[in-house]
Formats: structure tokens, sequence, C-alpha cells
């Protein structure tokens, strides 16, 4: 409402855009993002499985952030990096070539922030 009134828009307008848009979101997210590519090329090398895998860890489905408001979880239609499928986007940074098991280690850093 607020941003209708600033934009002097019918909210049916702004409400449209807002779930248009998959970066938009009508819900608080977590302090943490992680956006896991499923365009063609990362879904086939593999991006089913990295979401499944962080569904499980995490205790949330795709578009839910954890209770404690910590990690939002979301899906993309295509990054446009399919030259490094299957991508997942940490806090803004692209990874390339994840698995399950890369996904879940400490090395990304992700899990302790």
């Amino acid at each position: 409402m607020y941003i209708a009134r600033g934009l002097k828009l019918p909210l049916s307008r702004v409400y449209g855009v807002a779930t248009f848009y998959h970066l938009f979101s009508l819900k608080p997210s977590g302090a943490h993002t992680c956006v896991v590519c499923m365009g063609t090329a990362c879904y086939v090398k593999g991006g089913g499985e990295v979401i499944k895998a962080l569904e499980k860890e995490l205790e949330i489905k795709v578009g839910e952030t954890t209770p404690d408001h910590q990690m939002s979880l979301m899906a993309a239609r295509c990054l446009g990096a399919c030259g490094i499928a299957p991508a997942v986007v940490f806090d803004g940074r692209v990874a390339g070539k994840q698995t399950p098991e890369v996904v879940m280690s400490k090395n990304q850093g992700w899990q302790e922030k």
C-alpha cells in the first residue's frame, strides 16, 4: 500500500508487478539467501538434487525462510550461467558446478555466517 500510494498507482498494479518477478517478495527474507538455478542445463546436471539436499538440510522448501530467519531458499528459472551448471548463488556470489556434497560443505562459508 505504501508503494502504491507513493507512485499514485492502484494497489492491483503494484501487486501484479511484485508477484510477477521472482526476485520481489511479499514476505521478509532471511539474513542469507541461496538461489539454485533450475534452468535446463542446471536441472539436467543436478540442480534438482542440490535443491533436495538443501531442503532436507535446512528443513524448508523452496520459497521459504528458516524459522530463525537466517536462510531463504529460492529457485531461479535461469541464471544465464549454463557453462558452470549447476549454478547456485550464495548471498549474491555465484558458485558453479555444484553438487549436494559441495553445497553442504563448510567450505562454502555461507553456513558459518
